[in-house]
């Protein structure tokens, strides 16, 4: 990345510059800062974006933050594709938001407390509140899920005190309502809304006993007490895998798996990405389940939690009475 006064201080002139650019061997990132084009197109839109935020830094006012979507990015919080255009940053003042090319400058108190490769920027608490009042509900709650093996609940809980009256503070007390520590990937989060939403007492990461007490099993949900239910995203084929192991191996470990929790009387629901755009079809297979199980025995063996977070939810839910 080279700026203009950095070069012509080197003894360049602005006409090298300029037919630098015009020629295509350069691309401007914001006025006076380029790129050599052949580095730029093998960068990802995450990382152009980490680039464009390296190159306004010098342009913003003292007093402000790296904030929303480009705070989430310095926090290594996933983010969907798209979005990626404009830097944005927060000033602590009331007004004066503007917007141009390459930035969106927002106006509201912040604590300057948080530091990311020098950089200034909001909390992780913060910066998740900010994503859960402007982002979709998915890209929010994805977010917050991987933000809080890292942030504890109470931070999200006084971020979202301290933004009181601010525009979009209702979409994120949904949103925070529906964060959970434990998904290990967004399948898992984009599943546990649907489940939420359709009503079902769903307990993530459930440890499935025999009569014995001995582990049979690890399942992503335990639905209403009685059913088991897994979410398939490609990556439990791979990131499973033992040495001198193939994939095949894997399926039929998990069919192995999936049989041993059978045979206890819990019936099985299984599904993929491509199930998680059809919710109400999914709503219906596990209700079928659940009529499934009620006609069952009850299960042999017993549970058991593999994990401390639901206090998360339940002190968030019960401080501020959220819907």
């Amino acid at each position: 990345m080279v700026r203009r006064a950095e070069a012509l201080a080197a003894g360049n002139a602005d006409h090298e510059l300029r037919a630098l650019y015009q020629r295509g061997g350069w691309d401007r990132l914001v006025n006076g800062v380029y790129v050599p084009s052949s580095r730029l197109i093998q960068l990802s839109e995450q990382e152009r974006h980490r680039l464009l935020i390296d190159a306004i830094l010098p342009m913003i006012s003292e007093g402000s933050a790296v904030s929303h979507r480009s705070a989430a990015l310095l926090h290594g919080l996933p983010l969907p594709t798209g979005g990626f255009e404009k830097v944005h940053v927060t000033r602590d003042r009331r007004g004066g938001g503007r917007k141009n090319a390459s930035v969106i400058v927002h106006c509201a108190p912040w604590v300057p407390t948080s530091t990311v490769d020098g950089i200034a920027v909001t909390s992780l608490a913060r910066t998740v509140i900010d994503l859960a009042r402007t982002e979709p509900l998915l890209t929010a709650v994805i977010a917050g899920d991987v933000a809080l093996e890292r942030c504890d609940p109470q931070e999200l809980d006084a971020e979202l005190q301290r933004a009181r009256g601010w525009k979009g503070i209702a979409q994120a007390r949904r949103a925070v309502n529906l964060m959970d520590g434990r998904s290990e990937n967004p399948g898992e989060s984009q599943s546990r809304i649907i489940l939420r939403q359709a009503g079902f007492d769903a307990e993530p990461q459930v440890e499935i006993l025999d009569a014995d007490g001995r582990s049979v099993a690890r399942i992503d949900w335990l639905i209403n007490g009685v059913v088991a239910a897994e979410f398939d995203g490609k990556a439990k084929y791979t990131d499973y895998l033992r040495p001198d192991e193939n994939p095949g191996d894997v399926v039929f470990r998990e069919k192995l798996r999936e049989d041993a929790v059978r045979d206890l009387g819990y019936p099985v629901v299984r599904w993929t990405w491509a199930d998680l755009a059809h919710p109400a079809e999914l709503t219906a297979r596990i209700n079928r389940a659940l009529e499934r199980a009620a006609g069952l025995p009850a299960p042999l063996g017993s549970v058991r939690s593999t994990s401390c977070a639901p206090q998360v939810r339940a002190h968030l839910s019960n401080a501020r009475g959220i819907v």
